[in-house]
């Protein structure tokens, strides 16, 4: 939307260009362009951006729908991992379905870690010690656990100072995030391979 208000005739663009996303779509979404005249940019355009608006208000309704749906599922299936701190249900539904119908399949942490791409890979080389990404694994997974560590930092003082700590002892930012996504993988297979009834 906001590339084709930046290509839109200006007194159109004068109208929308500081508004803020929410602003957008709902003004977008009420425009009443003349439909008789849609072969002219500017009304073609506006056609567009209802267009565009209307279908982010719809996308919207439905995630909103499924998510009541999917919280108590998650729920229902693992309370514990629902409660862990900053987990929401998306994440935990994510979390399950990388972990699968058998999660006592997964032996060991280790091998938790690895299916979901967090698992430290060597990449020393010479006097240099370090560790790589690790793009294999679910990729998916790999993203929960990354929401889950940026919900952390933001809310958590104690991931904050592990992280503060770690790139005092020299890791970039990357790599201090990838370690806390290590230690939250150990964390979510606990949970992961409770006994449940």
């Amino acid at each position: 939307m906001r590339s084709l208000i930046i290509t839109a005739d200006d007194s159109l663009r004068g109208k929308l260009r500081d508004l803020t996303a929410t602003q957008l779509i709902r003004v977008c979404a009420a425009l009443r362009p003349d439909l008789s005249r849609a072969g002219e940019p500017d009304t073609a355009t506006k056609i567009s951006l209802r267009s565009l608006a209307r279908r982010h208000q719809q996308l919207t309704t439905d995630i909103a729908d499924l998510d009541t749906l999917i919280n108590p599922l998650v729920r229902a299936i693992n309370p514990a991992l629902s409660a862990a701190h900053c987990v929401g249900p998306e994440v935990a539904g994510q979390l399950l379905v990388t972990a699968g119908d058998n999660p006592h399949r997964l032996r060991t942490e280790a091998a938790f870690a690895m299916l979901c791409g967090v698992a430290p890979l060597p990449a020393s080389s010479g006097k240099t010690h370090r560790h790589r990404l690790n793009r294999a694994g679910d990729r998916q997974a790999n993203c929960a656990l990354y929401r889950i560590a940026l919900t952390r930092l933001a809310r958590d003082t104690r991931t904050r100072s592990y992280r503060d700590r770690r790139i005092k002892e020299g890791l970039s930012t990357t790599e201090a995030i990838r370690c806390i996504k290590r230690y939250i993988a150990r964390e979510i297979y606990a949970l992961l391979t409770i006994d449940r009834p």
